[in-house]
């Protein structure tokens, strides 16, 4: 709930005037902006002395026959027409014209989730939303989780084992764990056995703050235990550690679908770690939010779509 002292901050805040001062903004040129509003000149160059007294700042200063933005309108603009945008979502729920919507939405996701769904997406979106924009974060697990609860994240792209009530989630795919070697590394019958891989060195993807990572719970099971050589917080570098080493990569085998077979080979590891689902997480107040169930919709079909994604279902 909002506290008295917000509450009676809010009451002086004119909604006409935060239009008016996006127009301005925009155009920086009153008579433009008035134009765009459908209002007269008087009465924009009225809200503008309003807005000036309100905030405390020029907003606008004349420079020649043109307005130039002060630092403080510079760094309005994109909050103000971001918060306009989630108002007018409010006030018409059930409406969403993704070819003329302008929003911005704030997702979450490692540089594994984004290779595999977002350069699909991003292609969607410009054919179909152009005036969607994405701001794509990089956290760990539990990053999103709070994120997506405190409402700095929109969305979040990966596995929640252990979800908040309030959240929800949308699966995407089943993942399932593949080891990567250097196939110069294994014997001539090309099979890594549990001693040998518990003998060798291993490469972990993991962000701090991820929780104990699937693989150790999985070799805890068994009791058995591997040695972690190199750490590693993103997914990028990592297939290029294995070749010509006899480091083992052992990770979700969408990650592998674009690696050279040919320097390096998938096989599968010697112990069962248990597959796991792929999720979408997203808030239970955004349930209405008919625009973010468009953008997962759009996410869930970008992976329906691609053949290779099939292949690994």
């Amino acid at each position: 709930m909002l506290d008295m002292q917000l509450m009676n901050d809010l009451r002086r805040v004119d909604l006409n005037l935060l239009v008016i001062l996006d127009a301005l903004l925009s155009e920086q040129h009153v008579t433009r902006a008035a134009e765009r509003l459908h209002l007269s000149q008087p009465a924009v160059s009225h809200a503008l002395a309003r807005l000036r007294d309100m905030l405390g700042d020029p907003l606008l200063m004349r420079q020649g026959g043109t307005l130039v933005p002060t630092a403080r309108a510079l760094e309005l603009a994109a909050p103000l027409t971001e918060a306009l945008a989630q108002v007018q979502a409010l006030l018409a729920p059930n409406r969403f014209d993704p070819a003329s919507a302008k929003r911005r939405f704030r997702v979450a996701m490692s540089d594994y989730s984004a290779a595999i769904f977002l350069p699909g997406l991003v292609r969607v979106l410009r054919h179909e939303a152009p005036g969607i924009d994405l701001q794509i974060i990089q956290a760990s697990r539990e990053g999103m989780v709070e994120g997506v609860l405190n409402g700095d994240l929109d969305l979040a792209a990966g596995v929640f084992p252990d979800m908040p009530a309030e959240l929800r989630t949308t699966p995407l795919f089943e993942e399932h764990y593949t080891c990567l070697v250097d196939p110069t590394s294994l014997a001539p019958n090309g099979v890594l056995d549990l001693p040998t891989y518990l003998s060798r060195p291993h490469v972990l993807l993991e962000m701090r703050g991820s929780g104990t990572p699937e693989i150790e719970r999985a070799l805890t099971a068994i009791r058995k235990r591997r040695h972690v050589a190199i750490s590693l917080p993103h997914w990028g570098v990592a297939p290029q550690l294995i070749q010509g080493t006899d480091l083992i990569l052992t990770v979700s085998s969408r990650g592998l679908m674009n690696i050279d077979a040919r320097q390096l080979l998938a096989v599968p590891p010697p112990f069962h770690i248990p597959s796991f689902a792929f999720e979408l997480a997203w808030h239970t107040r955004r349930g209405g939010d008919v625009g973010l169930q468009w953008l997962i919709g759009r996410v869930v079909g970008v992976l329906s779509a691609d053949p290779r994604q099939r292949e690994n279902t």
